[in-house]
């Protein structure tokens, strides 16, 4: 090997090189180009954890507009008025007919039919037992026949409806 090819060797491995480190550079720059051009849209977790990180620490407001972002975000934390079925009416009849009846109609799960025979053994609890479990649920009748959103009263004046249809 002589000193000519090894310099016609360094020249051409070089001009491959350069080549390459140009190649690169232009990939690189079009994908920059084209990144550019994409329209991504807006993560939700993304701008939520944006909003967390820029809320008050331990809710420290200051000035008017602070206080007002105080006062909003209190009123956000504050807990819901609960809604109660049917607009709170204790009509028992209408209670009865949109919740109880379903199962009571038809002895659905054990539930005992508006017959005074199927409800001999209860009606010896008195109503303030069936009251209770008709609230916390029975056997298989789950709380307030399903209707997390039956008051106390509701439940008791549906019992209590339901009691003067077997007499």
């Amino acid at each position: 090997m002589s000193v000519q090819s090894d310099s016609a060797f360094i020249k051409q491995f070089s001009l491959v090189l350069s080549g390459l480190v140009v190649f690169t550079i232009i990939i690189m720059g079009l994908a920059w180009i084209l990144h550019g051009q994409t329209d991504t849209p807006d993560n939700p977790a993304r701008q939520q954890a944006k909003l967390d990180r820029l809320a008050p620490v331990a809710g420290v407001y200051a000035g008017e507009t602070g206080r007002a972002a105080a006062l909003a975000a209190a009123k956000a934390a504050a807990p819901e008025a609960v809604a109660v079925a049917f607009d709170g009416s204790l009509d028992g009849g209408m209670i009865y007919e949109n919740v109880c009846a379903t199962c009571h109609d038809n002895g659905v799960a054990g539930a005992p039919e508006m017959v005074a025979s199927a409800w001999s053994g209860r009606l010896d609890k008195g109503t303030e037992m069936l009251i209770t479990n008709a609230i916390n649920g029975i056997g298989a009748m789950p709380a307030r026949g399903g209707r997390a959103d039956l008051s106390d009263e509701q439940v008791a004046a549906s019992v209590t409806y339901m009691l003067d249809m077997l007499e």
